[in-house]
């Protein structure tokens, strides 16, 4: 049997204070980078796999009457990922702490959010189904695909956006003239104003897209002047980077002088890296919801949404409010 232990025991001077953060593996980094912020150590976890893989889980201290909180993003290899969330939120219940909020930095599976041919599931409320019956009594989420996926829950949600962390750096970025924001699809078009409006009322462009299938997709047009102008291209995810790249490509095309992509959820899968390397973008900014690797593509950088998630996760346990996490200055 493999195992994987993840934190160590809490510091018995803190059994006062029943706050616990308890991580599973998908993202062991980002727990402790929230752990660092909050001055609180990180739950004992033992996550292993029996030799024919299945996942058995052991939590490494009392928790009893404790508020948990367990940082997992379903994040790929999507199924283990969440397997492992369900069962540890199962293991918490029957160790009888009182509050267990999953957070879920990537929320895997919100692709599917509604029947869009006949036939098929909606995959996102499966999703939320699970999480709620294991025994999840609050989610904690940035930038979910679709925000009705909050509507799925029976439970409250706190979406949380990343966009105060990329506004932070996209300041720092250096002098971008004549800026203008690029959503690369409709569909996101509202996350694409919300940047513009941060950013002193940027004007707005939008890139017609048409997909294909699930890999492809073809762009077709610009609908705005992007001549000339600084690009900022916002996007909630990059998958296999089709899209992204081919929007930096179209708005290079019609005249942008340079092109910043920031995508929040780095899922990076099939032909990505590839992509990303040969991107005409000056800079690619993803957050650290999902692991990466900064040095597989020389322009990519990664922000931390660990201090975002900290401040929520305090405000939370404090019964504090989480809405002034929306604001869009730097903290």
């Amino acid at each position: 049997m493999r195992e994987v232990v993840i934190g160590a025991a809490s510091d018995p001077m803190r059994d006062a204070d029943r706050l616990k953060i308890i991580s599973g593996t998908a993202n062991p980094q980002l727990a402790q980078d929230i752990c660092a912020f909050l001055g609180h150590p990180l739950g004992a976890a033992e996550i292993r796999r029996f030799p024919d893989l299945e996942v058995d889980i052991k939590v490494g201290e009392d928790v009893r009457g404790c508020d948990v909180f367990v940082v997992q993003p379903t994040s790929p290899p999507a199924n283990e990922q969440l397997m492992e969330l369900l069962l540890m939120i199962d293991c918490l219940r029957r160790a009888s702490a009182q509050r267990i909020t999953a957070v879920l930095p990537y929320y895997g599976y919100a692709r599917k959010d509604r029947k869009d041919e006949g036939r098929v599931p909606i995959s996102a409320k499966l999703v939320a189904n699970l999480i709620t019956t294991a025994g999840a009594n609050r989610v904690l989420t940035i930038d979910l695909h679709a925000a009705q996926i909050q509507g799925f829950f029976d439970i409250p949600v706190d979406h949380l956006y990343a966009r105060p962390v990329f506004l932070d750096r996209l300041r720092r970025f250096g002098d971008l003239k004549n800026m203008i924001v690029v959503s690369p699809d409709v569909g996101g078009v509202k996350m694409a104003r919300a940047y513009a409006k941060a950013l002193g009322d940027a004007p707005l462009a939008i890139v017609d897209k048409r997909r294909i299938s699930g890999e492809q997709t073809v762009v077709e047009a610009v609908i705005g002047d992007v001549k000339g102008r600084d690009v900022v291209l916002i996007d909630d995810m990059i998958s296999t980077a089709g899209s992204i790249t081919e929007a930096v490509r179209i708005v290079r095309r019609h005249g942008a002088e340079r092109v910043i992509v920031a995508a929040t959820h780095g899922v990076f899968c099939g032909p990505a890296i590839e992509r990303l390397r040969s991107c005409e973008a000056e800079a690619i900014f993803v957050t650290d919801t999902i692991p990466q690797r900064a040095d597989l593509v020389p322009k990519l950088e990664v922000v931390s949404v660990a201090k975002l998630l900290a401040r929520a996760i305090w405000n939370i346990h404090h019964a504090k409010s989480v809405s002034s996490l929306f604001e869009d200055e730097p903290h």
